[in-house]
């Protein structure tokens, strides 16, 4: 059986960290920006729903991504704060990730937007 205040409360803690991902990091505010101006000009530009499925999965994918990394850094940081290549690697691999899926979203995006913004261009 679920305990509902204890599973709620769990919601409680996730809300918490979102809120802190978004107050105190700034990449993720970045990330937040362009999400904002993402989801804009796809009403401006009315995408079809497989489009807005394909933007907000890559929205998504970025910022759990994101949030993943700050936390995998949080928590090296918190084992130690001097020089270990190894943690060093954890961390730099784990920015990496976070790029390689900021990228593939860029890519996306301009699979999706380039063809409409070039035809309102065009007109």
């Amino acid at each position: 059986m679920i305990n509902i205040p204890k599973f709620l409360r769990s919601f409680q803690f996730a809300a918490r960290g979102i809120v802190d991902l978004f107050r105190f990091e700034n990449n993720a505010k970045i990330h937040l920006l362009a999400a904002i101006l993402v989801i804009g000009a796809g009403f401006w530009l009315h995408l079809s729903t497989t489009e807005w499925v394909l933007i907000i999965t890559q929205i998504g994918l970025v910022m759990a991504t994101e949030s993943v990394n700050t936390a995998l850094e949080k928590l090296a940081d918190r084992v130690t704060t001097q020089h270990d290549p190894l943690i060093g690697a954890a961390k730099d691999l784990s920015s990496g990730a976070v790029l390689i899926v900021a990228v593939v979203a860029l890519l996306v995006g301009l699979l999706i937007f380039a063809p409409k913004l070039l035809a309102l261009i065009s007109l």
